[in-house]
């Protein structure tokens, strides 16, 4: 079976990611693939879930906060449940207007069946009213937004009919600017083809192999590694010591010892953190990065696999 695929739908509050995801989900009616989608909200009560209710679509609600942050947790059980349950071609997670790209796919990608899925894309919509007039808004919220579309794989750039031409123009100009590797599409009511949108290929996740990795230079990528046994922990912590500061995310199951349980490990901002777990676990090491040579990285990998072995020879 194919791997499922994942469209990630960002962008700030009334950009137009609903009318988005509804004129995907059309789309999907006509191809007649089995479609999820879960839709994040940070009210305990969804606002636009009516849009993406239909009797073939598995609709996931993930309400009362961010799943960047609050309720990883529960975004895992959910899509653990969609993959086994509804065996979906193709999911669609709608995020709240306050996700970060980089967390959001932190938190989608957990090492139990991360290598299950294709990450698409990340389509980041905005408000060309709002950006145009951003520098009213708090320091915060102008930061969010322009990490929004440094991410993005694909942007629609919504309300082009209230922008004059020159506005137009300052607006690609700048947010090109900002994101030159993204497609940039200047539109009304998410008016996009879909089909463009279907040759969104941000995922880097896949078995070990190197026909895996993508020769573009993505924005940010995700990489799975499958470990085959233990490794030494010193030489592991060197690996993570020369790791480029592109890398954001490292999260995963990695075994020390032949006999014992592996460990819990992840990585942010630098900052290893370890674990010890109480059941076997599959030993997958999820990556995140911008614009990340995953060749190298899977390179080094076995070579402490290998090193390990031959000193177990000895």
């Amino acid at each position: 079976m194919n791997n499922t695929e994942i469209y990630i739908l960002s962008g700030f509050l009334g950009s137009g990611k609903t009318t988005l995801l509804k004129r995907l989900l059309e789309n999907e009616r006509l191809l007649g693939r089995k479609t999820a989608v879960m839709m994040n909200e940070l009210g305990k009560v969804s606002i636009d879930s009516e849009a993406a209710r239909d009797e073939d679509v598995a609709l996931k609600e993930l309400l009362g906060g961010c799943i960047c942050c609050s309720i990883q947790d529960k975004l895992e059980a959910q899509l653990q449940g969609l993959l086994i349950n509804e065996k979906p071609e193709v999911i669609y997670i709608e995020t709240t207007g306050a996700a970060h790209p980089v967390e959001v796919l932190d938190a989608i990608l957990s090492p139990i069946f991360a290598n299950q899925f294709m990450i698409k894309g990340i389509v980041t919509t905005v408000d060309g009213l709002r950006w145009r007039d951003r520098r009213a808004m708090s320091p915060q919220l102008q930061q969010l937004l322009l990490e929004q579309v440094r991410h993005a794989d694909y942007i629609l750039i919504n309300k082009m009919d209230e922008l004059t031409e020159s506005e137009q123009s300052k607006i690609i100009f700048e947010i090109q600017g900002i994101n030159p590797g993204a497609r940039c599409l200047l539109t009304n009511y998410s008016q996009v083809s879909v089909e463009e949108l279907r040759k969104l290929t941000l995922s880097a996740l896949g078995k070990k192999s190197s026909s895996n990795f993508s020769q573009k230079a993505l924005n940010l990528s995700t990489f799975v590694y499958q470990f085959q046994g233990p490794i030494s922990h010193s030489d592991f912590e060197d690996f993570l010591k020369k790791l480029p500061e592109s890398i954001y995310r490292i999260k995963g199951y990695i075994k020390f010892d032949p006999v014992s349980k592996p460990y819990l490990f992840q990585y942010s901002y630098g900052m290893p953190l370890y674990m010890k777990e109480e059941m076997n676990l599959p030993l997958n090491l999820v990556f995140i990065g911008e614009k990340t040579d995953w060749s190298q990285i899977e390179e080094q990998l076995q070579t402490l696999e290998i090193h390990f072995k031959k000193i177990r020879e000895v």
